[in-house]
């Protein structure tokens, strides 16, 4: 089973909207079964799923302490993708659950506070030594604060291609337990999301081949990721937990 863990430092980057959209993706897509973990004492994700009728993506109750028996055992159980929400605080808990990531995706809104405050969370994902890619959140099309915000980024990492704009239909489609590929499959929204997913699980799966020549051979390959870079850029089912009703 594969580990998308989601973090920032910052609250209100879209942790918890982009965790919940790249979890039903995967399962339209035929990636899955994918379980959702929320490690945010808030709860955002939990709530989320729990006002969905749908039963999947599936979600799992786990402490951060519990977490990565959990994870063995919900591999064990058939899941191919886990998707973990995590909180903003950065602490050495946090750290751990980065450690189990087979891809810390960050995602950061196109404003100098967001920015700012992207450091540490890079850190700790270079500290695990694990493959990390910012995903530009609620961007304003065209405009050149996100140009920006991506040259900047890109000094410090990769950066996702695809760029999830600023529409009200993402928060829309989340009171009730939705998201935009429910909601509006054929809308752009929709369509953004869905190609995001297959970017950062084609890289998961290039990981799946590289590990495996790795163990054979003793030898270390360097990842590459399938992202743009800003100077080419243009311009009902649950696992350990019960359901609250």
């Amino acid at each position: 089973m594969r580990a998308i863990v989601i973090a920032s430092q910052k609250g209100g980057a879209g942790k918890t909207t982009l965790a919940a959209h790249l979890a039903v993706a995967a399962e339209v897509t035929g990636a899955g079964p994918v379980v959702l973990i929320d490690t945010d004492p808030q709860g955002s994700l939990s709530d989320w799923w729990n006002s969905r009728e749908q039963d999947t993506p599936v979600l799992a109750a786990a402490s951060l302490h519990d977490l990565p028996a959990k994870l063995v055992d919900l591999a064990a159980g058939g899941f191919k993708l886990s998707v973990i929400d995590t909180p903003p605080a950065i602490t050495d808990q946090i750290a751990s659950v980065i450690g189990l990531a087979d891809l810390v995706v960050i995602p950061v809104r196109p404003s100098p506070h967001d920015l700012r405050a992207i450091g540490q969370t890079v850190d700790l994902a270079q500290n695990a030594g694990k493959p990390f890619v910012f995903v530009v959140m609620q961007a304003k099309p065209n405009a050149r604060m996100t140009t920006m915000a991506i040259a900047a980024l890109s000094e410090l990492g990769p950066v996702a291609s695809i760029i999830i704009t600023d529409r009200v239909d993402f928060a829309a489609s989340m009171v009730d337990g939705q998201t935009v590929v429910e909601v509006g499959p054929a809308g752009k929204s929709a369509s953004e999301i869905q190609a995001l997913f297959k970017a950062l699980n084609k890289h998961l799966k290039t990981k799946d081949k590289v590990t495996k020549k790795g163990a054979s051979d003793g030898t270390q390959t360097e990842h590459q990721f399938v992202f743009v870079w800003p100077h080419r850029h243009e311009g009902r089912g649950q696992a350990g937990s019960s359901r609250g009703r």
